[in-house]
């Protein structure tokens, strides 16, 4: 088999963003592969009860395919799937996805100049495919976290994480745990809590919470913004701009901190009136330390009489359900875990294998680092989406993506012009990088912060970006093929 010239790795937005972006630059060589059946990543595994974005309807699509007829202004997920479809099919990529195989690994070829990326596709014989152009779109969030809790296997009644929703469980008048409390957790509490009979949710550490103020567009905005598309684009760029002006917070300036900290605390007390509860749901590290959760219903759905929160961390599991730490037991029939994901084993569970057999994970041994989230020295003609150091705590993660897309075609364009093998990122760009990334995260809410995603346990900060949108753009507008070495 020839080779392909550029292959892709998942067919989440990062996927279809590259897609797309090779689509429109006229490049026709390219494979998506997808391990899943269908599209959408994310948008795809989480279908939990509830589950929408947080950021606003309008910022969270391609700025270059704009939907104006959003049902709601915080957008629910079967309809960001479908948005998704509707990229895929207008664009063409659909013909270009491989579903049902996965990618075990991949090494880069140096002579050929070719990267050798190992496929199992499902019910199949394993299978090799060689391309000019490596791009992973994995993502962070994908491989879901289950706590270890002494015990579980012996819970007699049914278990599973929120981003893998077993929707043949009933929870109507059954008693039901939730361990977890956080951006998946407040999202479908309040959609099962009319529904069981009683409902404990085990909480490490509250969360900084304020209101959304979600509601249906009627049918008269959405009319108005279909047929003034330059309406939906204004408004698009008005709430980039609302969400930067919350950066601030993440450098710890008093004036933006104090806002939203109070406006968060108001959400609170304006619910909860209870002061021992209301001191349970007040975090003691700073806003924005953690991820900011949006939210109208959590709080009410923690006032219902069927509703219990428990503090005490979990000790062990029994049969019918949970001991706490304080001896207390929690007799349960289902249990929920809406504990996250596996943040920091980036790529995972691929193999990749650079130059000389070097294998990304020994360079991560101290935690996942790339220039720009997207280069690693060694690894020539392989690119990252939403990598390391990418993440948001402020604003909208398709912005990067659409950034990285952009630089990563134009990298492509770059070896294939100038008749190269490939471009291989010098590690003294790498270091220089990483140095000034490291040191100015140190000065963030983040590393003022116990525990959260955002960092390894040695207290590392791996996924989140340490500057604006603004500032990400200005450093990928064009590659500074300096950085590179040029191997003809």
């Amino acid at each position: 088999m020839s080779p392909t010239r550029v292959l892709i790795v998942g067919s989440g937005f990062a996927g279809l963003c590259m897609g797309i972006r090779l689509a429109r630059a006229g490049v026709r060589e390219f494979l998506i592969v997808e391990q899943a059946d269908r599209l959408g990543g994310t948008w795809r595994d989480n279908t939990y009860p509830g589950a929408a974005c947080d950021l606003m309807s309008f910022a969270y699509c391609f700025s270059f395919e704009q939907k104006t007829d959003w049902s709601r202004k915080w957008s629910p997920q079967a309809e960001i799937l479908a948005y998704m479809d509707h990229c895929a099919a207008n664009y063409g990529l659909l013909p270009h996805i491989r579903f049902g195989t996965e990618v075990e690994g991949a090494r880069f070829d140096e002579a050929a100049g070719l990267w050798r990326v190992r496929l199992r596709p499902r019910g199949g014989p394993p299978e090799e495919i060689a391309a000019r152009f490596l791009v992973s779109g994995v993502g962070q969030l994908h491989r879901p976290a289950l706590p270890k809790i002494p015990g579980l296997e012996a819970f007699r009644g049914e278990h599973f994480h929120s981003a893998r929703w077993d929707h043949a469980v009933p929870l109507e008048g059954r008693r039901v745990g939730v361990v977890g409390n956080a951006a998946s957790a407040i999202q479908f509490i309040p959609e099962i809590a009319p529904q069981v009979e009683h409902l404990c949710i085990f909480q490490r550490s509250p969360n900084w919470i304020v209101p959304r103020g979600d509601r249906a567009y009627s049918e008269a905005e959405k009319r108005r913004f279909t047929r003034h598309p330059w309406l939906a684009r204004l408004y698009r760029w008005l709430i980039w701009i609302r969400q930067e002006t919350m950066y601030p917070a993440i450098l710890g300036d008093r004036f933006v901190s104090r806002a939203w900290r109070r406006l968060a605390l108001q959400n609170l007390h304006r619910h909860v009136r209870d002061p021992e509860l209301r001191a349970a749901l007040t975090p003691d590290y700073p806003v924005a330390g953690k991820r900011l959760l949006i939210h109208d219903d959590y709080y009410p759905a923690l006032l219902r009489e069927n509703v219990e929160l428990v503090t005490s961390p979990i000790d062990h599991a029994e049969p019918d359900g949970l001991v706490g730490a304080d001896g207390r037991r929690h007799r349960l029939d289902v249990l929920i875990f809406a504990t996250g994901f596996h943040t920091h084993r980036f790529l995972a569970p691929m193999r990749i294998e650079g130059l000389g057999g070097r294998a990304l994970p020994d360079d991560w041994v101290d935690g996942a680092e790339a220039y720009l989230g997207i280069g690693v020295p060694g690894f020539p003609n392989f690119f990252m989406m939403y990598g390391p150091n990418t993440n948001l705590g402020h604003n909208s993660i398709l912005f990067m993506l659409e950034c990285q897309a952009k630089y990563i075609l134009r990298c492509m364009g770059a070896v294939e012009r100038r008749g190269l093998r490939y471009l291989d990122l010098r590690p003294e760009v790498m270091r220089a990088w990483s140095d000034r990334l490291q040191a100015e995260l140190s000065r963030t809410v983040w590393a003022r912060t116990g525990r959260s995603w955002y960092k390894t346990e040695a207290g590392r900060i791996t996924n989140n970006w340490s500057g604006t949108t603004t500032r990400y753009w200005w450093h990928t507008r064009r590659p500074d093929l300096r950085a590179y070495r040029q191997v003809a």
